[in-house]
């Protein structure tokens, strides 16, 4: 498999997040990664303390611009996730048109990151630019409930609002659309999050099927970073892997998602202590560690088809 992605994200000297979370996972599965790093900071902002410097707009064109120059910017993929300024996300717009251009087939690898639980953590002028620019070009994207619903304008207390969401995302442009969480109550029990995945493909015989998938995924009492990142770079490559099989692609996502935490969360309490709660660099992802569950996941998770 010769299968290039471009990931523009952030990246963290020390753990896990943005290509740092990506990259690893999707050299693992046999894709080459090229990697633009939107911020270079010393570690994630969760931690007490922290240092760095941010990619501006001019400066992904330069880098983009080199790529060019070279005439190596043939990708089957492009891969972005947080970005905090509307010009730097203007200009991944840009780059995504013109890699589109010169191969149609490329696919667009989408995280809209605007907030969760109600409230925005980036700049509200970046949510026009994802609705109107970002989001109808892009391929793939993978919201949570609440980007969801800033993104379309509904709200969703039920799963039917939810698959309406997901048609209106799917009428914007993109084909596969994954609901990676929401509030919606679990037949499982309040222990478990409703994930919730769409996808629109040509039949044999040429009819437009769309297949729509709810997972219930167990909860964890830990707040990690980089799991959002990870979980699209293993969307992207499950959905490669499996073409038209979204229900498979989507349990595999999710269960390397699983291994990964798991091993995470008992490896930090280990380290922190009988009733301590683990510190920010107790809880980075173990992802070296999971490498034979990322290139094979024992399933543990499974889609019901709506």
């Amino acid at each position: 498999m010769d299968c290039r992605v471009l990931s523009v994200q952030s990246h963290v000297v020390r753990g896990y997040v943005g290509n740092k979370s990506a990259s690893f996972p999707l050299q693992v599965l046999g894709f080459e990664v090229d990697t633009i790093n939107s911020v270079q900071f010393s570690n994630h902002t969760g931690y007490e303390h922290w240092k760095g410097q941010v990619l501006t707009a001019d400066e992904l064109h330069v880098l983009y611009e080199g790529i060019k120059l070279n005439n190596v910017n043939q990708y089957d993929y492009v891969l972005t996730g947080y970005s905090r300024d509307d010009s730097f996300l203007d200009t991944v717009v840009d780059i995504v048109q013109e890699l589109k251009s010169a191969n149609p087939s490329l696919v667009y690898v989408c995280d809209p990151v605007l907030g969760d639980n109600g409230a925005m953590y980036v700049p509200e002028n970046l949510l026009p630019i994802y609705r109107d620019k970002v989001v109808p070009a892009a391929d793939i994207i993978t919201p949570n409930q609440f980007e969801a619903e800033l993104l379309t304008g509904r709200h969703i207390s039920s799963e039917r609002d939810a698959v309406e969401v997901m048609n209106l995302l799917h009428s914007m442009g993109p084909d596969t659309v994954v609901i990676t969480s929401s509030d919606l109550p679990s037949p499982l029990g309040d222990q478990y999050l409703v994930a919730l995945g769409s996808q629109k493909r040509v039949s044999a015989d040429g009819t437009m099927v769309t297949q729509q998938i709810r997972m219930d995924i167990p909860k964890v009492d830990a707040v990690f970073v980089g799991t959002g990142d990870l979980f699209a770079a293993m969307l992207l490559a499950w959905t490669h892997l499996h073409p038209n099989e979204l229900k498979m692609a989507c349990e595999k996502t999710v269960s390397v998602l699983h291994h990964v935490i798991k091993r995470t969360i008992t490896f930090a309490k280990e380290v922190a202590g009988p009733n301590r709660k683990p510190s920010p660099a107790q809880l980075e992802l173990r992802m070296v560690q999971s490498k034979a569950d990322i290139e094979d996941p024992a399933i543990v998770l499974n889609a019901v088809v709506l």
